[in-house]
């Protein structure tokens, strides 16, 4: 199987409009919902892809960026894409949960819960809260991690803040909280930019001494995800993800800097 790509896992052309979006995703998740193909062990991993893919190209910002990577480094583009976005970065703000739901109860399919857990793995779970006036789940690991969502559109911040302190309150469930992303920068001779390497790097945030994977053909103000190296998880969740900025070395200064090491070199040996 070749290099992935949003476009064809659904199907599309690049200049398609947001509804063909949405009704590629509409027949697609029907065609290939674990529940019609209960046979196929592959189903799930199938509906994963379609998931993640309208998820991207479904949202503006995000097919924007996918778009940029793909006429930069074409067959690449998913993998430059996932280094800097999680399943929780993609799945932020999609309304995929309402479509598939539409769809799970027009055909008596299981529903979002169900199939994404099987997608997701048992990280993914769910805690539901209802108050006067107000509803909604929580989504715990997996695409929605640390994050709130309910009828009205539900998000963080303040609300989730305050939802976690009730329920730790009154019957002492502490909920996995994802530790925060870090970001830092590095600075990257051209050579190892063009070439790619391996690099050590000390984390000003952390002070952990870490080894980085550098990728050829680097550019200036890209950021390479190191997954699991942010900040550290609370009850159970996930570390979060530290995010390094590259700066690469202007050619002069790489000049100047390897003479000044071949002088004191000369002189050492003098």
């Amino acid at each position: 199987m070749g290099p992935k790509d949003y476009y064809d896992i659904l199907g599309l052309e690049k200049n398609t409009s947001q509804k063909q979006v949405r009704d590629a995703y509409r027949r697609l998740a029907l065609l290939h919902h674990p529940d019609r193909n209960k046979d196929n062990p592959e189903a799930a991993d199938r509906m994963k892809e379609i998931n993640e893919a309208y998820a991207v190209l479904s949202d503006p910002q995000k097919r924007s960026e996918y778009d940029a990577l793909r006429q930069t480094y074409g067959s690449s583009a998913y993998g430059r894409f996932r280094q800097t976005h999680s399943d929780q970065d993609i799945f932020k703000g999609s309304d995929i949960q309402q479509i598939f739901e539409e769809l799970s109860r027009a055909f008596g399919f299981r529903g979002f819960d169900d199939v994404f857990r099987e997608s997701y793995g048992e990280g993914y779970r769910t805690f539901e809260f209802r108050r006067p006036g107000i509803c909604g789940r929580i989504f715990v690991g997996g695409i929605g991690n640390g994050q709130v969502a309910g009828r009205g559109g539900i998000s963080g911040g303040y609300l989730e803040r305050l939802i976690r302190y009730g329920l730790k309150k009154k019957w002492g469930i502490e909920l996995p909280e994802r530790g925060r992303d870090l970001y830092d920068s590095i600075v990257l001779s051209p050579n190892l930019a063009r070439f790619g390497g391996k690099i050590q790097y000390s984390c000003s945030k952390t002070g952990k001494e870490l080894f980085v994977s550098i990728p050829p053909n680097m550019r200036s103000g890209q950021k390479i995800r190191l997954k699991g190296m942010g900040e550290h998880c609370r009850a159970g969740g996930d570390a979060g993800d530290l995010y390094v900025t590259v700066f690469i070395r202007s050619i002069l200064i790489q000049k100047a800097k390897d003479l000044i090491v071949r002088i004191r070199s000369f002189l050492r040996s003098g």
